[in-house]
């Protein structure tokens, strides 16, 4: 039987880098800036700056004296992320990101581009804890948090890259977040939450996107769920559930050892209850492990009698990784899953799979450099 994984919400801050403006509140800002000498209406033109100009560099703030941006650099703006290299596929509308932090931790970011969306997926940890076999983040372990402004950093980053028309399609707006890259999310959960606020608060406070345009998703932190409910913020939960039942999750999941399928369905439950928010469940389709019509009739059921309406199923085909000796399921099995998940009264709909050949899909990500 798998040890259960031992309930971390937050680590230390060993290995953070120094203080950075994102990592900082309105009214921490303006304390810095006094701490500086400088006149409070500084914070919120620095912030802008920021969160509103995309500029991260204090010597490309020309609206603040010159002999001022040395200090704000050295006090507010330490070097945070490199870019080690870009790949692209999908006909450039895919870039996947590596980075390279103070300490030399990577890691990566996708940035992916529709016709209706911009969407970055970004990372909230240096690998993951959570161990899940098919995931090759999972199993090359947890290197450490990001940090606040490692988070929002990789924000900055896209959206200054679409607005420049670094990407394929001329220039755009990033319009959505999902904390679907490396890591846990809710592991890490003060520093995502900061980074959530970040992201959606208007400038000077933030970049402005709608929190219903951010996705967090979890392997079923039950008690972090339910946490993550009482702090008011109407984000998407995303529950990677992967089966219906204990036995094969304990497995697929190994966290499922401490928080079952049904406490995380109830901790689900919770959730809509408290946002009015429908739950996303993800669902990565194996071959001959968890694709069988009884899971699909079994995961219908439990997820309708949970959530009701307020639940849907994205169907994710499994993702090759590296050593993998499982595979995506056939497209025939694929679409009966799918009709006996929505017989059930459950929405069902399989995910537009994007990065593959680099490396940039659901778990796919490694940090190589």
């Amino acid at each position: 039987m798998t040890t259960p994984l031992p309930l971390v919400f937050d680590a230390p801050r060993r290995g953070m880098p120094p203080r950075h403006l994102a990592d900082l509140d309105s009214r921490e800002r303006k304390a810095v800036v006094e701490e500086l000498g400088l006149p409070k209406f500084r914070a919120d033109q620095i912030a802008r700056q920021y969160y509103g100009r995309l500029v991260a560099d204090p010597g490309k703030m020309t609206d603040l004296p010159e002999a001022m941006r040395g200090k704000v650099a050295e006090a507010l703006f330490p070097p945070l992320l490199t870019e080690v290299r870009h790949v692209v596929c999908d006909d450039g509308t895919t870039r996947k990101t590596l980075w390279r932090a103070g300490d030399g931790t990577l890691l990566e970011s996708v940035l992916m581009r529709y016709a209706d969306r911009n969407t970055l997926c970004i990372s909230s940890q240096a690998g993951c804890g959570m161990a899940c076999p098919f995931c090759a983040t999972g199993q090359g372990g947890l290197n450490r948090n990001l940090s606040t402004a490692e988070i929002v950093d990789q924000v900055r980053a896209a959206a200054a890259a679409l607005r420049d028309g670094e990407v394929a399609g001329g220039p755009g707006r990033l319009s959505n977040i999902v904390f679907m890259g490396m890591g846990e999310p809710l592991a890490n959960m003060k520093r995502v939450l900061a980074a959530v606020q970040r992201i959606t608060s208007p400038s000077p406070d933030g970049f402005g996107i709608s929190q219903r345009n951010v996705v967090v998703s979890t392997v079923g932190l039950a008690p972090a769920i339910r946490k993550l409910a009482d702090t008011g913020l109407s984000v998407t939960l995303a529950v990677s559930l992967h089966t219906p039942d204990d036995e094969l999750r304990d497995t697929l999941v190994p966290v499922n050892n401490r928080w079952p399928v049904a406490e995380v369905l109830d901790a689900a439950r919770y959730y809509a209850d408290k946002t009015g928010r429908r739950v996303s469940v993800e669902y990565a389709l194996i071959r001959d492990i968890n694709d069988q019509p009884w899971r699909a009739d079994l995961l219908g059921k439990k997820l309708h009698q949970a959530l009701g309406s307020r639940v849907h199923v994205n169907l994710i085909p499994l993702n090759p990784t590296p050593g993998s000796e499982w595979d995506a399921s056939p497209k025939p099995v694929e679409r009966e899953f799918v009709r006996r998940v929505q017989a059930q009264g459950v929405p069902c709909t399989v995910r537009d799979t994007r990065g593959q050949e680099i490396a940039a899909a659901c778990g796919q990500l490694a940090a190589e450099a």
